[in-house]
């Protein structure tokens, strides 16, 4: 019998914009492979591939192997079989390296095992960003070419254990299967949590001949992020938080004037989001229609009938929209949700998000958008928009259940091949602004260049290893007179100036008197961001008309507190009553004066 020899070619594929390869002859060999990635301290990931090809045929063995890597770097690459070293043939193409093996000795017969090593190493796998290591262990082209495809990682004690793996694996252990691996491989982090530097800059611009009043929007605190803001040139006349929880300053501009807000600060990323106690009254805003939330819409409320939980619309969604990446450099509006279904080849992030919300609120899903920063080192696999600025779009949920806002993100989950972006999120998002009672408000950093100069770049983000200060303060001061008109309600308003950087909660404030009445009353605050002021109307009940008394009022919130002295009169012992009684003797005057000429 004449025996026949093969050059190999499999291709394992890292990365999931390549176009996979088939592996020739696949049937004449049954392939398995075990590969081990060893992460040093500083990162650098050392590979060892360990093959086997095991002959399935009497009439065929091979002699040498290609294998193509989709990675961007490989140093230091070696290779052997049983016959001893091998000298590897590497070359660079547009799709990483391909390794070519000769082999020393071949395998002949039945059942007979070609088995080979490859190793070398890597910065792509592992990147450490501010406080956390990420590791993105590769997928597999064609997990079909494998009989057994199996990894293992090691990493050194100092990152400690992951804080998340994905997909999930249960036990922890860090050695995965071909059906785990898949093609769009396992993403793991270490660390916890993550801090983002902020530097932003807003134009503001006010053409009109009379002065105005305008918005910005500011990186907020979320269930998910802890932000602070450390300066803010010029300072705003007051922040205040809306329904969907953003942080709009507010700036006076007079007619025809310019002015360029600079902010700076922090955000501290958490993992896991905390609860967020919302009412059905509450929730309401987040099931109905908006401009590119088509919830009525005939075939989405028929797509939203047929799909009903949040994983059933984000995997459809996924599934459904292709990334146009064309679209990341030109200025096309945005589609919505319904010419995104009848377009599923040009989607960018805001479609993926529009088709999400529009179908999360036709079933009775609450949902909203959220706009803000994402960091990507591979824009090919986790895409930005570009629009304005680099920033991204993804959408939330919320799940009455565990009473919390989830992000998802369909756009990087489609575009990764099934990275899971729907159980767990990373620490790669930061929020600048929650779309949910308005679908194109407010307006995020980054969205306020009225020059439109594209060089100018408004929104800078890095990394910091050191935890901000996020302890609150502010000063408590009240605008009730000293002197009140006995017979009246004595009024006023308490002031809550935040003072320091970070966002605070709100509060129980406590109106205490020995005098008025009510002797105490207890009310809830709202929260105040950094650089803001609330204002707390209080009221004490009409004392005697006849009155001259002087009474103290004490105001409480969280431990601090303030003591004033409230000084009732009778009316025609006030100022005011001198007022009015010498405007009645001006009057009465002047018409006797009157009458005398007459």
């Amino acid at each position: 019998m004449k025996l026949k020899f093969i050059s190999f070619f499999a291709v394992v594929f890292f990365f999931l914009f390549i176009s996979p390869f088939r592996v020739f002859a696949s049937s004449n060999f049954i392939t398995d492979y075990h590969v081990t990635y060893t992460i040093d301290k500083n990162g650098i990931a050392h590979a060892v591939i360990h093959g086997t090809l095991t002959n399935t045929t009497s009439q065929y063995y091979a002699t040498s192997y290609s294998i193509q890597l989709g990675f961007d770097k490989i140093t230091n690459i070696d290779a052997y079989d049983r016959g001893g070293p091998i000298a590897p043939n590497v070359s660079k193409n547009s799709n990483g390296y391909v390794i070519a093996l000769n082999f020393n000795k071949q395998e002949v017969g039945l059942g007979n095992k070609q088995q080979f090593t490859i190793t070398f190493d890597t910065t792509t796998i592992a990147h450490h960003y501010g406080r956390i290591w990420e590791i993105d262990i590769p997928g597999i082209s064609n997990p079909k070419d494998f009989s057994t495809f199996t990894v293992t990682l090691k990493t050194p004690p100092s990152f400690g254990t992951p804080v998340y793996v994905k997909p999930m694996q249960a036990g922890g252990s860090l050695t995965f299967d071909k059906q785990t691996l898949g093609k769009s491989g396992i993403s793991l982090a270490f660390g916890d949590p993550q801090v983002y530097t902020f530097h932003l800059t807003y134009h503001l611009r006010n053409t009109n001949l009379y002065p105005i009043t305008t918005t910005i929007a500011l990186p907020p605190s979320t269930n998910y992020q802890n932000v602070s803001i450390s300066s803010m040139n010029p300072r705003p006349i007051n922040v205040i938080e809306d329904k969907d929880g953003n942080w709009l300053a507010q700036y006076y501009l007079s007619s025809v004037q310019s002015m360029n807000v600079v902010v700076d600060g922090y955000a501290v990323i958490h993992l896991h989001p905390k609860q967020d106690p919302m009412s059905p009254a509450q929730l309401s805003d987040y099931i109905k229609p908006q401009p590119y939330w088509e919830v009525n819409n005939p075939v989405i409320q028929q797509l939203a009938n047929q799909l009903q939980t949040p994983q059933a619309i984000y995997d459809y969604v996924s599934n459904k929209l292709h990334y146009d990446f064309s679209r990341v450099t030109s200025n096309e509006p945005r589609l919505g949700a319904l010419k995104a279904l009848e377009n599923p080849n040009s989607a960018v992030c805001r479609e993926y998000t529009d088709l999400f919300i529009a179908l999360a609120r036709a079933a009775h899903i609450p949902a909203r958008e959220v706009d803000g920063f994402a960091y990507t080192d591979n824009p090919k696999q986790r895409p930005l928009s570009r629009e304005k600025d680099i920033l991204h779009v993804w959408p939330e949920y919320y799940d009455s259940q565990k009473k919390m806002w989830i992000m998802v993100d369909p756009t990087w989950g489609s575009t990764t091949g099934g990275v899971d972006y729907f159980h767990q999120l990373d620490f790669d998002h930061f929020a600048f602004v929650i779309k949910g009672e308005s679908s194109t408000y407010p307006i995020p950093a980054g969205g306020y260049n009225y020059t439109n100069d594209p060089i100018t770049k408004d929104v800078q983000v890095g990394f910091s290893t050191v935890l901000p200060n996020e302890t609150p303060s502010f000063s408590l001061a009240s605008t009730i007179p000293q002197e009140a008109i006995a017979g009246l309600p004595i009024q006023g308003n308490v002031l809550i100036k935040n003072t320091g950087s970070a966002y605070i909660p709100g509060q129980l404030l406590t109106v205490g008197s020995n005098i008025f009445n009510p002797h105490e009353e207890t009310l809830q605050t709202s929260g105040i961001p950094p650089f803001g002021t609330l204002q707390v109307p209080i009221s004490f009940h009409p004392t005697n008309p006849i009155t001259d008394t002087i009474g103290t009022y004490t105001i409480r919130v969280a431990g601090v507190s303030i003591k004033k002295s409230v000084h009732a009169k009778f009316f025609f012992f006030t100022p005011i009553s001198w007022i009015i009684d010498g405007i009645i003797i001006a009057a009465v005057c002047g018409i006797l004066i009157l009458q005398n000429r007459k």
